[in-house]
């Protein structure tokens, strides 16, 4: 059974949306589920600070032993920043996605995009838990 944190907002692509300190600011990660669902994280290609990306934008990769798979922004916004860790360490991914494995932090275009993503009940409908 994953875990899939209440407070959170999440997209049918397996991303979650954490609101951060900053206001207007939110967290973008993986969920537990994605995770996985992928294996083992051997790398993770994330965009550079200032990128700007429109809802459903890709903006980077994950690898695992045994796919390739994209990541899709679930908010538009610009990227104010990244997650440098995953560097040395993508494995961060599988032991803490909502904690220390997060992506990108992203300041948000627009609020209302929240309204858009999927409750923690709807994703875990989603996903069939």
């Amino acid at each position: 059974m994953s875990k899939i944190p209440d407070d959170l907002h999440y997209s049918e692509e397996h991303e979650y949306v954490r609101p951060s300190d900053e206001p207007g600011t939110v967290v973008i990660g993986i969920t537990d589920y994605a995770q996985g669902e992928l294996g083992d994280v051997v790398y993770v290609e994330l965009p550079e600070v200032g990128g700007k990306f429109s809802q459903m934008d890709v903006f980077g990769t994950i690898e695992a032993v045994k796919a390739v798979s994209e990541l899709f922004c679930p908010v538009a916004g610009e990227v104010v920043e990244i997650n440098t860790a995953l560097e040395g360490d993508p494995a961060l991914v599988n032991r803490d996605p909502y904690g220390d494995g997060w992506m990108i932090k992203l300041q948000l275009r627009s609020v209302d995009d929240l309204n858009q993503l999927l409750t923690a009940t709807d994703y875990a409908q989603h996903i069939g838990e």
